[in-house]
């Protein structure tokens, strides 16, 4: 996703000047007036018309990301995220990139835990292309033995590259899988190069017919189009298209509650310092604690000016960085924490360090501008993903994903501004203080063989 980062600055300063205005009327976020309609082949489509630009976004979003991936062949989805860019029956390989670049628009895709997205954006004289072209990959993909083996090699490059290769690589990949015990959540998006060398042709077209059909997606159109001929075409290039009679698989694996704080240590080559990582299992992004949960992060770490920043790597010096992240996984949360330790520091005195922060922030007042500060800045983040057609149509499809409807787009921001303190500090202590803790001690080899202490 590109993000309007330029003006970032000028709308905080903005925003941060209305503070007082916004305790005593709350802000509201023009809702996101979409249209939705479900095909009779279970595709859901999802338009909002916009004439502001001559620009049109296309996505399609697919209900499968690395958790539907088959046991023991991890990196199945994240495979499909590049095989969808091959061959079909009326399109050469690469094609998308002729269809969007070479008209001064852009494509892109992602996969993650629990989805799959296609994002393009063209002028908007090019829509019908584009839908006719997405149409085109879902109902007649060509996976062949070529295909399937350069991309295999590619996304194999990919792990390489990002886990395997930088010293701090395999920290989140590892955090990841000692997080989730029974859900399918522990397998990390990238995949397995031995798993996907494993695989077959037949286990990849097996996987495709299973996941890649129209009522396991949603169509998302925004931008500059005429409702009426909009409709007429997607009646006309996916309304055709056939539904499985087979059901889809659904994960239905739940993680149990954790009975205890548990400790892992991994030591790896060209680790430099020792390095932290914590979780805690977290609530779903539809429940009532997500939005409260959400600001006490952005309290925590939320850039520079934030309490873990100013604690661990200002005060005490026994940090490089940190980082705390809320994942908003479908099935159920995780909040994960990262921290690269400085040089001569101990785990053991940065997360005592790190868990008295949050025992503070659990347990003595929050400051109102504090609180007002870490609400104006998701409130700028919001509005910012929201200024182009592209990130209009990226809420609408999270939403349907995380929460199962593209509603939640529009009450994101009204649940953020109606947190209090208390909900605050409530859903720190149950979540982070209470919640039991994976720590992760992610040490060098050498550690071990010269009797180190970390």
């Amino acid at each position: 996703m590109r993000r309007l980062t330029v003006f970032l600055p000028l709308l905080l300063a903005a925003l941060s000047a209305q503070l007082p205005v916004l305790a005593e009327a709350p802000l509201t976020l023009p809702p996101l007036a979409y249209q939705q309609r479900v095909l009779g082949n279970g595709l859901t489509v999802l338009s909002l018309e916009d004439h502001s630009s001559p620009t049109t976004a296309i996505q399609v979003w697919y209900r499968v990301g690395a958790k539907d991936d088959p046991q023991g062949r991890s990196g199945f989805a994240h495979l499909f995220e590049h095989l969808m860019f091959k061959r079909t029956k009326y399109l050469a390989a690469e094609q998308f990139d002729r269809l969007t670049e070479d008209v001064g628009g852009a494509n892109n895709a992602s996969t993650g835990d629990d989805c799959t997205n296609y994002l393009d954006v063209v002028p908007s004289n090019h829509l019908e292309r584009l839908l006719w072209a997405e149409a085109e990959r879902l109902q007649h993909l060509t996976v062949d033995e070529a295909s399937f083996k350069s991309e295999r090699a590619v996304v194999q490059e990919e792990f390489r590259s990002a886990v395997l290769t930088p010293p701090y690589g395999r920290l989140s990949y590892h955090l990841q899988q000692e997080t989730w015990r029974v859900h399918p959540y522990h397998r990390p998006t990238i995949g397995s190069i031995e798993e996907l060398d494993a695989a077959t042709l037949v286990d990849v077209q097996a996987f495709h017919s299973t996941y890649y059909r129209p009522d396991n997606a949603a169509l998302i159109v925004v931008g500059d189009f005429d409702a009426a001929q909009l409709d007429a075409w997607i009646d006309r290039y996916f309304g055709g298209i056939d539904r499985p009679t087979q059901p889809i698989p659904r994960v239905t694996a739940i993680e149990p509650e954790r009975e205890a704080d548990r400790r892992v240590t991994v030591r790896l080559p060209n680790v430099p310092l020792p390095a932290l990582g914590l979780s805690w299992l977290a609530p779903k992004p539809d429940s009532a604690d997500a939005p409260a949960l959400k600001i006490a992060i952005a309290l925590l770490a939320g850039g520079e000016s934030s309490r873990l920043h100013q604690a661990l790597v200002y005060r005490l010096q026994a940090a490089q960085g940190v980082d705390l992240s809320y994942e908003e996984t479908a099935d159920r949360g995780a909040v994960y924490a990262t921290v690269l330790l400085a040089s001569g520091q101990r785990i053991a005195k940065l997360e005592a360090a790190l868990m008295a922060e949050i025992g503070k922030l659990a347990s003595k007042p929050i400051p109102p501008a504090e609180l007002d500060k870490a609400k104006t800045v998701l409130l700028t983040e919001l509005l910012a993903k929201r200024e182009t057609n592209e990130g209009r149509a990226y809420a609408l499809g999270d939403a349907w994903i995380g929460t199962g409807s593209a509603k939640t787009a529009n009450t994101e921001l009204e649940s953020l501004l109606a947190v209090t303190a208390a909900d605050v500090q409530r859903v720190t202590k149950t979540q982070l203080i209470d919640g039991k803790r994976l720590s992760l001690e992610y040490l060098p080899e050498t550690t071990a063989a010269s009797g180190g202490k970390p």
